[in-house]
């Protein structure tokens, strides 16, 4: 495997560089001689999904590559766990309706699943990403939104955003839609509403904007502020007046009635709406990039919005960035940890290596959707990855591909582990399909993959035999799952013609010869060529083709009872010659 290095003279060649030469610029314009600031939002507000992935990657992916160049970087990931639980997610193991009586409440202080080790219902979803992350070798900085407003961090900020909240509501004015359907602010428009299906709306709940909530504006005036009620912890209040000048503030809450007066000088127990606690961030922690979803991009969402905010009323700068697009799934059959139908990365780390995986979004832009695939394209995903490490090692990829590739492989601080023997994924899988995990067969049968180099460890094939493995018996049904017949189809046999029988007459003699998964290939592909009378190595015509079809089906037949299974060189290892020889007549 090459070794991670600057990828530095690989600029303008892919997306990576060119947004490491714009935060870099950017950083020493407004902060020069500091760390250079990216960012990333999460709300565990339940499972965090492949598609907030993409929130993580594409700032750590340009963050590594400043590393990488010897600069100082921060990746902060801010956990949005002081958010409100806003509705108990469909699925997750361990949770009723009873969850309903805590909406409204910070995620930190609903409690967590049945069953679950964690203390709160943020803290175990944090677990699951923050396994992910460490495994797919992210390195960032956690920030707990719970922490950061229970200790007054945000005070002064707070403060100064309830001292202009006339200002902030003349921008969120600019945007918003009069009840009777007129659009209000300048132009007359209503803001364009994007479609999104099923899927997006799934992606956007979790992407680190708990919701698009923009403050209240009631007979008091507008605030920008929540308190969390001080008898039932929820946020259903409502501030019914404050003074600038003593900071003392009423509120109501409509949950259960409670009214308190406290001085926001000294009281922590609320947060910013989050239209005004975004851009707040921003200016507060000097973030220099950070990407944003396409439903934080549309006229009058957050991200546009807290532009003009953090300008106008907190004196900083919008982060650059991109808008990124979102990320489908190819398949997900028994997704039985999804909890509520969308999958997470621990998901994906149990099925693919965390190199795979880092490689489908290095290798895509930002702006382009892509698909994960959790059904039989991973075979042809992993195809194409090691076709690259192929092209990688012997100098013929292109500078893009190798760029994704070594952002892939490995981090400024190193490689990441790798599979000593990477033998093809779609061969594992047919193995484990047919062994069902025993591991002397497996070691068997990889061991007479190659004879000349042959596995003398499973340790070698692992990880990726462990997730070839893993994907096997998560992902694919039970229905689709080779088994071999334990004795002869006799009928089968005695029905066969005079070159159906001279077929597996071919195949059998030339077992002991071709016993590898190169040589099988070549006798298998070969008998139909020599009952044509050419050449095993003859090159192959339709009508060629068509007799292999028909051939092959006939094995599968006599082997696993239907027309289809795995490669059959790989399951002829796997079935060992003895075998074969019985179940086809011999």
């Amino acid at each position: 495997m090459p070794t991670v290095a600057s990828s530095q003279s690989s600029t303008e060649t892919d997306w990576v560089s060119r947004f490491a030469d714009d935060v870099i610029a950017e950083s020493e314009r407004r902060a020069p001689g500091k760390p250079v600031v990216v960012a990333s939002g999460l709300s565990p507000s339940g499972p965090i999904h492949l598609g907030n992935l993409r929130e993580v990657m594409t700032p750590h992916l340009v963050a590594d590559e400043i590393r990488r160049r010897g600069h100082t970087v921060r990746h902060l990931i801010s956990w949005d766990d002081y958010d409100r639980y806003r509705k108990v997610p469909n699925g997750v193991e361990g949770v009723d309706d009873s969850w309903q009586a805590h909406i409204g409440k910070p995620l930190t202080s609903v409690p967590a699943p049945a069953g679950s080790a964690y203390p709160n219902w943020a803290e175990h979803f944090k677990a699951a990403m923050t396994q992910a992350l460490d495994e797919l070798g992210v390195e960032y900085d956690g920030i707990s939104q719970t922490e950061q407003y229970l200790a007054g961090t945000y005070r002064e900020q707070v403060l100064h955003a309830m001292r202009h909240r006339a200002d902030i509501d003349a921008v969120l004015d600019r945007y918003r839609t009069k009840k009777d359907g007129a659009a209000g602010g300048k132009g007359g428009k209503k803001p364009q509403q994007k479609k999104v299906d099923e899927a997006e709306l799934e992606a956007a709940e979790g992407s680190g904007a708990a919701d698009e909530d923009d403050g209240g504006s009631g007979s008091a005036g507008y605030f920008p502020y929540k308190p969390y009620c001080g008898n039932c912890e929820k946020d259903l209040t409502v501030v019914t007046s404050y003074d600038d000048d003593t900071t003392e503030l009423n509120y109501t809450c409509s949950a259960c009635g409670f009214a308190e007066t406290v001085r926001l000088n000294e009281f922590n127990r609320g947060k910013l709406v989050w239209k005004v606690d975004w851009p707040m961030r921003w200016a507060h922690e000097g973030v220099i990039f950070e990407p944003s979803g396409v439903d934080h991009s549309s006229p009058g969402s957050s991200f546009v919005v807290g532009g003009q905010i953090v300008r106008e009323v907190f004196d900083g700068v919008q982060p650059i960035g991109p808008m990124y697009a979102f990320v489908g799934i190819s398949g997900m059959a028994k997704m039985s940890s999804s909890k509520g139908g969308v999958p997470t990365p621990a998901d994906a780390l149990k099925i693919m290596e965390a190199p795979l995986l880092r490689w489908l979004y290095a290798r895509r832009r930002p702006n382009q959707s892509f698909k994960i695939a959790f059904d039989q394209e991973i075979q042809r995903l992993y195809d194409e990855w090691d076709s690259l490490a192929r092209k990688v090692a012997d100098g013929t990829v292109l500078p893009a591909d190798a760029a994704a590739y070594a952002r892939a492989v490995g981090t400024a601080a190193g490689e990441l582990p790798s599979t000593p023997r990477p033998l093809p994924y779609r061969t594992l899988a047919s193995v484990a399909d047919i062994t069902a995990g025993a591991e002397d067969q497996t070691l068997r049968i990889l061991s007479e993959l190659d004879p000349s180099s042959p596995l003398t460890s499973l340790d070698e094939a692992r990880p990726r035999l462990d997730r070839a493995e893993n994907w096997i018996t998560t992902q694919v049904p039970a229905e689709s799952r080779t088994i071999v017949r334990d004795e002869p189809d006799k009928e089968l046999l005695g029905s066969l013609d005079e070159q159906g029988r001279e077929s597996l007459r071919l195949l059998l003699e030339g077992l002991d010869t071709h016993w590898s998964l190169d040589g099988l290939t070549t006798l298998v592909y070969g008998v139909p060529k020599v009952l044509e009378g050419l050449a095993p190595d003859a090159k192959p015509t339709p009508e060629l083709k068509v007799a292999q079809r028909s051939f092959f089906a006939l094995l599968y037949r006599l082997l696993v009872g239907r027309d289809t299974g795995p490669r059959l060189p790989t399951l002829l290892l796997a079935v060992g010659a003895d075998r074969v020889r019985t179940l086809l007549g011999a």
